[in-house]
């Protein structure tokens, strides 16, 4: 099986083109792949398939083999591999995810796609359909307790669940690895949920770390991303757009006040071609 390991500022994912391979069980190929000392090493799988409604389709697992409905950081790699294998020769791609149909803009220079901004949608604020069972309509900073602390979480849905958490001290210095599974599963959301421990530097600078629901600490999360920026809006904390500077890079984050839509941008990244040999 052909594969192409690509990443969006340290978002890595294990990329397969369906147009050409055959995949029988992608639950076990994900697990399989991702492991980094017995597979290629990943956050993840990305197929990579035809769309009846969209120029393409983007099907997503994690590394634990469950499946996710979007990912923003793996978008734009689509975009990238898409456009440079000459798949396709438009610059205003759409693409078809578990969490609808999202629109993408290639900044392309020399016959390669420098970045993409990506039309995410509309930010889901009402708890409830987050799903989360914290209260009804829009909560901020509500306590939560895990293991022996208590954090103030807002839920925000931008088409997977997501948990914002602001602190004072640098997040740099908190434990992920030991609040993070806690965290994710936790009875307030019946999803599990991804975790986003973010320090406001200035209403226009937001500083992120990152636990991924299925995958652990990972080096960045795009829907994580634009989930941070609406929480800190709704709280007061920063305006409708900023720069959020995560661990493998910085994505620059607007949430259009006449659409309501969030857009981010963020560059991709090839980074080799493989094969694998496995049973599927």
């Amino acid at each position: 099986m052909k594969f192409t390991k690509m990443q969006g500022i340290g978002n890595d994912y294990v990329y397969v083109n369906t147009f050409e391979e055959r995949i029988g069980d992608p639950q076990k190929l994900a697990k399989a792949l991702s492991d980094r000392h017995f597979g290629v090493g990943s956050d993840g799988l990305v197929l990579i398939a035809p769309s009846e409604k969209a120029d393409f389709r983007m099907v997503m697992y994690n590394a634990d083999g469950s499946q996710s409905a979007m990912c923003g950081n793996a978008s734009r790699c689509v975009a990238k591999y898409v456009y440079e294998r000459g798949m396709t020769r438009k610059t205003v791609l759409t693409l078809e995810t578990g969490a609808g149909i999202r629109t993408l803009y290639l900044t392309v220079w020399g016959g390669r796609v420098e970045s993409v901004r990506v039309d995410m949608g509309r930010p889901v604020t009402e708890c409830e359909r987050v799903p989360c069972l914290l209260g009804k309509g829009v909560v901020t900073r509500r306590e939560i307790r895990a293991l022996d602390r208590v954090f103030e979480i807002t839920p925000v849905s931008m088409g997977n669940p997501h948990g914002v958490l602001f602190f004072d001290e640098p997040v740099e210095g908190l434990d992920l690895g030991r609040y993070g599974p806690a965290l994710e599963s936790h009875p307030a959301f019946p999803e599990k949920v991804n975790i986003e421990f973010v320090n406001v530097l200035s209403p226009g600078w937001l500083r992120m770390r990152v636990w991924e629901r299925g995958s652990g600490v990972t080096l960045a999360c795009g829907t994580g991303a634009c989930a941070a920026l609406v929480a800190a809006s709704l709280c007061g904390l920063a305006g409708r757009k900023a720069q959020l500077v995560l661990d493998g890079g910085e994505l620059l984050i607007e949430w259009e006040e006449t659409t309501g839509h969030v857009f981010m941008t963020g560059p991709a990244a090839h980074v080799f071609d493989g094969e694998y040999d496995a049973p599927m």
